[in-house]
């Protein structure tokens, strides 16, 4: 039924279906009407009078992340929100400071609570990266068999939606644009959907070329914060939705709609 309904769109409708951009801050949606939020915590929360009200790092237990992820999801829910882009899964010893947890287990304890609200972020790990990929243009970063640990574990819980991120990985691109990240992800058992972290914060070429180049490294869903720049990101992917290249992609997309 979801490869009949891709296949019925036409190629405007299927680029329009993989962008994603902000309905207001901290909010983003688009033509699939999914409706995702910066939902983490602490100071990273969309909607301020919801939960969680407390930074990752603050949590002392798998029972009280759990807790936190369910209520989180009921309120994502109360507000018309259907997905979190939470929990950072980046290790503890990353540069993101509050917004990790102290261990992974209570992040994939969080990622449980939200269950298919989760969007874990950001493969594959910015533990190992000096400062945070919003910071500065170029930050490099290892995939160390602990990075990769909670997505291993909540993948195998039905995680169906994972941010990729922006940090080099020893390659010439960002991991985002990169085919060796997505591969990875899918070794991994994943078969959700991988959406970029926000592709409007890479200055270095013209948008129109990071959306062709995410889409066909293997990325699902690109997100962008400016609506400006979605819109050119879609008019570029019109040409690979008319030659096939975006059916994966959109088939991924419907189904994980569906199951909103």
């Amino acid at each position: 039924m979801v490869a009949t309904a891709a296949v019925a769109l036409t190629p405007q409708q299927k680029a329009a279906l993989v962008v994603v951009t902000t309905q207001r801050p901290g909010i983003f949606t688009g033509a699939a009407h999914i409706t995702f939020a910066d939902q983490e915590g602490g100071t990273v929360r969309a909607l301020k009078s919801a939960p969680p009200f407390v930074a990752a790092r603050s949590y002392t237990s798998t029972a009280q992340a759990l807790a936190a992820g369910r209520a989180t999801r009921a309120a994502l829910r109360a507000n018309g929100v259907d997905v979190d882009f939470a929990p950072v899964f980046d290790t503890s010893d990353g540069p993101l400071g509050s917004r990790q947890f102290t261990r992974s287990a209570f992040a994939e304890a969080f990622a449980g609570g939200l269950g298919k609200a989760a969007c874990a972020k950001h493969f594959p790990g910015l533990g190992s990266a000096a400062i945070s990929t919003d910071e500065r243009p170029h930050v490099d970063a290892r995939i160390r068999p602990k990075d990769l640990a909670p997505y291993r574990v909540a993948i195998a819980h039905g995680l169906q939606c994972v941010m990729v991120g922006h940090a080099f990985y020893g390659t010439r691109f960002r991991a985002s644009l990169e085919p060796p990240t997505y591969r990875l992800l899918r070794r991994l058992g994943f078969r959700g959907i991988a959406i970029t972290d926000s592709l409007s914060l890479v200055h270095d070429a013209p948008v129109e070329r990071w959306a062709r180049q995410a889409v066909r490294a293997g990325a699902d869903m690109l997100l962008f914060t400016s609506p400006a720049h979605a819109r050119r990101a879609i008019r570029a992917l019109i040409p690979l939705a008319r030659r096939g290249e975006l059916d994966a992609h959109v088939a991924r997309v419907l189904r994980f709609a569906k199951k909103r």
